[in-house]
């Protein structure tokens, strides 16, 4: 039997967030049919960790992908999803569980982020005049604040006027602040890119804020982009690999 997928997503209070989730691994699941798919959420949201790993269990499953729904390598993937991983293992013995990477940094989030700026109504020859603000939600994490800067200076390269990072909490500068700084600078088109998954309080404070610095146009979060459900197969079949170094949890 091969391992089933984990999907673990951080949940929120905001139903638009496990919806799109869903609408995330359903498309997974379309693309590759006879690969078992579970969601589990850390907070907020029903399922828990435990309990769907509980049910793979009771089913036969003894090999698991866990791959969370995260962009970057920040507290929730040192610490949270280890750590509800390890306490559901425990308690089933047998089960090994292949924690696969995070999906960012990829190239194939910068096209999930390109679509969604195509679909807000900048085309090929925009790219001269527009500057783009890369919104993050923001960690306190130092890796991954590095990591989003280091995705802005790659993605100027491409042929945006400008491209800057900013970060809806713990870190600076904020969405209205790097909108403001570029329009000061002369760019006569901004847009404002959230590099976030799914709705929610954060991608909700990144539009507020592209409102309040005058930003040109607000694409929509990266939600069911069929670039993600392809980089959620390319993590798991890296991490389900027979040589892969993802790290392993067995009871």
């Amino acid at each position: 039997m091969s391992p089933a997928l984990l999907v673990i997503a951080h949940g929120s209070r905001d139903p638009r967030h496990a919806a799109t989730v869903h609408a995330l691994t359903r498309r997974v699941r379309a693309l590759r049919p006879g690969l078992r798919v579970e969601t589990a959420y850390l907070d907020f949201n029903a399922p828990r960790v435990d309990r769907v790993l509980a049910a793979l269990y009771a089913d036969g499953v003894r090999e698991v992908v866990a791959q969370p729904l995260l962009l970057t390598r920040a507290f929730h993937a040192k610490a949270d999803v280890p750590a509800a991983l390890s306490e559901a293992t425990v308690r089933l013995p047998g089960l090994a569980v292949r924690v696969a990477e995070v999906l960012g940094p990829s190239p194939l989030l910068v096209s999930a982020l390109e679509r969604r700026l195509s679909e807000a109504g900048l085309g090929p020859a925009d790219r001269a005049t527009t500057g783009v603000v890369l919104a993050s939600a923001g960690s306190t994490d130092p890796e991954a604040i590095a990591v989003i800067a280091e995705i802005a200076r790659e993605w100027r390269h491409t042929g945006w006027c400008a491209v800057r990072p900013a970060f809806a909490s713990a870190a600076l500068p904020r969405t209205e602040e790097a909108v403001r700084a570029l329009r000061a600078e002369g760019v006569r088109r901004i847009a404002v890119a959230p590099y976030v998954i799914a709705p929610g309080r954060l991608p909700d404070r990144i539009a507020d804020g592209a409102a309040a610095g005058g930003a040109d146009v607000v694409a929509d979060v990266l939600g069911a982009a069929p670039e993600l459900a392809r980089l959620l197969l390319r993590r798991f079949d890296a991490a389900a690999a027979p040589r892969a170094h993802s790290p392993a949890l067995t009871a």
